[in-house]
């Protein structure tokens, strides 16, 4: 099978679906493999490397797209990469379409078969492709909540994990899976009050562990809507796979108690999380509601492009699971 991998040039976004190393396991077992020039240089892959193993290097993207029969990409087809996707295309990547429907009928429209990362599950159900970006996701919330509480930024000017004689900053997150937990990780790591919702009683029994100054509670909307009113950051971190609904969230109706100049951060990784209208926003234009900056950034891993420097995509993959 000859394999595509394009140049990712969705806004903030320089990750490569593929390592070279990972490239060269699919040349050794008899495929094609094409990667657009420059498209690992932001994730610290240069052409060379690739090249070294067998991976033939495109001008552009449209000849990566003219040659191949499987596109793999990081994140979902925008306008440019629409134009150059033809019916006997087999793309591989990220698409979160119950969130984009618009996306959904224009990939009906071209006719060919898309294969959504987060949509790959294992035996046990948990979701492989999805759980890493989850783990850088949920880390960054609290890194670009940290900063956006600074004054300069529009924020409180609070020191989230406080200091002698001052409070400590509060942090209330909502889900303790793999975004949650690792928000709660590096909230309780700098000092914070942390608290986190979740339904489960092994993962609110996991955050205890993280530290004394976390706390796992179940989800009941009274206790939801009391730590919502004193949070200086909240991060919505539910999964709901499948469902192309806005789910209703006691964080909707809570968010009108809430202190002023907070920050609510969705790290969004997730297929339809508790997400609210006007939403997407971007880490430079948070938007502003009720109280509250408010951000939700579809590529919120994105900054993070050497994070996943050996990434698991590759026993996925369409042709090499068969």
């Amino acid at each position: 099978m000859h394999i595509g991998i394009p140049r990712e040039i969705k806004p903030l976004e320089g990750r490569i679906a593929l390592s070279p190393e990972a490239c060269g396991d699919l040349v050794h077992a008899g495929h094609t493999v094409t990667v657009e020039h420059n498209a690992g240089n932001l994730s610290g892959y240069l052409d060379a490397q690739y090249e070294v193993l067998g991976v033939s290097i495109a001008a552009d993207a449209s000849t990566t797209y003219g040659q191949a029969e499987l596109i793999v990409k990081v994140k979902e087809p925008v306008t440019d990469d629409l134009a150059l996707l033809r019916k006997d295309h087999l793309l591989f990547c990220f698409l979160h379409l119950a969130a984009n429907p618009a996306l959904a009928r224009r990939l009906q429209d071209i006719g060919l078969t898309a294969v959504g990362f987060e949509t790959v599950a294992a035996d046990n159900g948990n979701l492989p492709l999805l759980a890493p970006m989850s783990d850088i996701a949920g880390r960054l919330a609290t890194q670009i909540g940290t900063s956006l509480l600074h004054q300069p930024q529009g924020g409180k000017g609070l020191l989230l994990g406080g200091l002698p004689g001052t409070e400590r900053g509060r942090v209330v997150i909502i889900g303790a899976g793999n975004a949650g937990g690792n928000a709660a990780a590096m909230a309780a790591a700098i000092g914070a009050e942390v608290v986190v919702f979740d339904l489960q009683r092994e993962r609110l029994a996991a955050m205890r562990t993280l530290g004394n100054n976390v706390t796992g509670l179940y989800p009941y909307k009274e206790a939801i809507k009391q730590a919502v009113a004193t949070a200086d950051l909240l991060i919505g971190a539910t999964l709901n796979p499948g469902n192309g609904h806005r789910t209703s969230s006691p964080v909707t109706w809570s968010i009108r108690c809430s202190r002023v100049v907070s920050l609510w951060i969705f790290p969004s990784t997730r297929v339809a999380a508790s997400r609210q209208p006007g939403l997407p926003t971007t880490k430079t234009r948070p938007m502003w509601m009720k109280g509250w900056y408010i951000l939700q950034s579809p590529t919120c891993p994105a900054p993070c492009h050497a994070a996943p420097r050996r990434p698991c995509l590759l026993p996925y993959c369409p042709m090499y699971s068969h």
